[in-house]
C-alpha cells in the first residue's frame, strides 16, 4: 500500500535504540544503575572483599610489624645489645675525603652468654648492624655463681690492656666503667669488681675482658675434669658439711 511506511533493514524502530532494538527506557535504567557489566564487576569486587581486602592487608603478608627487631634473631631469644664505641674514619681519595664509621657492639642474653663484634660502613646504622651480627657469631658462655657473679678472680691481657676481675658478694653491684660495664651488663652479672690498667682503647679493653672471662671455670667443670665430686672440692675450702652440701647443690654449671 502507498500509505505503509517501511524502514531499512537494521534501522531502529521508533522509540527504540539501534542496539538490538531495546527500549529507550531500559537503556536509561541501565545507565543509571551502571549497566549489567558494571554491576557484575562491582559484584566481583565485593565478593573478593573490595580494595581493603584484596591482599589481606599489609599485616597479613608476614607483617612488617612482625619482623621482630634486629636484636631478636638469635633463635627467638631476647638479646641485650650495648653500643660501646663509634669511631669516624676517613679515606683520602682523588676527589677529597670519603668518610665512614666503625662501631663496636657487645651482645648478651643476660644468662651467661656474651660476645662482641665490630663493623664498618658508610652510615652509622649499617655499621651497627654489621657489628651486631658479628657479635652474635662470637658469643661465648661464661659460668656464673648463683647467676649473679663470677666463680673466682681472674686477669686478662691483650696488647697494652690489663684488666682484673673479682667475684663479689650480693649487693655489691657492677664496679666497672666504660666498655667493661657493657660486657657484664649484657652477660647478666650483677655483682663484680673490676680494675683496668694500661690502655683506655675500648677495643683492647673488651678483648682483655673476654680473655679474663675465658679463664673462668666452675666447680662442676673442675670436678668432671679431675674425676671427683663437687663436694670434695668445696670441702677443702673450709666450712661445715651442711654448708658444703648446700653450696654443691647450688652449683648448676
Amino acid at each position: 500500500m502507498a500509505d505503509e511506511k517501511t524502514t531499512p533493514e537494521g534501522a531502529a524502530q521508533p522509540g527504540t535504540t539501534g542496539e538490538g532494538n531495546q527500549p529507550e527506557a531500559a537503556i536509561a535504567a541501565e545507565a543509571k544503575t551502571g549497566g549489567p557489566e558494571r554491576q557484575s564487576r562491582g559484584g566481583n569486587r565485593g565478593g573478593a572483599g573490595g580494595r581493603d581486602n584484596r591482599g589481606g592487608g599489609r599485616d597479613n603478608r608476614g607483617g612488617r610489624n612482625n619482623r621482630g627487631g634486629r636484636g631478636n634473631n638469635d633463635g627467638g631469644e631476647e638479646l641485650i645489645e650495648k653500643l660501646v664505641h663509634i669511631n669516624r674514619v676517613s679515606k683520602t681519595v682523588k676527589g677529597g675525603k670519603r668518610f665512614g664509621f666503625a662501631a663496636l657492639v657487645v651482645v648478651g642474653d643476660g644468662k651467661g652468654r656474651a660476645g662482641f663484634g665490630k663493623g664498618k660502613a658508610r652510615e652509622v646504622p649499617e655499621a651497627i648492624t654489621k657489628a651486631t651480627a658479628a657479635a652474635k657469631k662470637s658469643m661465648v658462655r661464661v659460668p656464673l655463681r648463683e647467676g649473679r657473679t663470677l666463680h673466682h678472680d681472674g686477669t686478662g691481657h691483650f696488647g697494652a690492656g690489663n684488666v682484673t676481675v673479682r667475684s663479689a658478694p650480693a649487693g655489691t653491684g657492677i664496679i666497672a666503667g666504660g666498655p667493661m660495664r657493657a660486657v657484664f651488663e649484657s652477660l647478666g652479672v650483677s655483682d663484680v669488681v673490676t680494675k683496668s690498667n694500661g690502655t683506655a682503647n675500648p677495643y683492647n679493653m673488651i678483648r682483655a675482658t673476654f680473655a679474663a672471662l675465658a679463664d673462668q671455670s666452675s666447680p662442676k667443670a673442675v670436678a668432671q675434669r679431675r674425676g671427683k665430686k663437687v663436694t670434695d672440692l668445696l670441702s677443702r675450702a673450709g666450712g661445715s658439711a651442711a654448708e658444703v652440701a648446700a653450696d654443691a647443690a647450688a652449683v648448676t654449671e
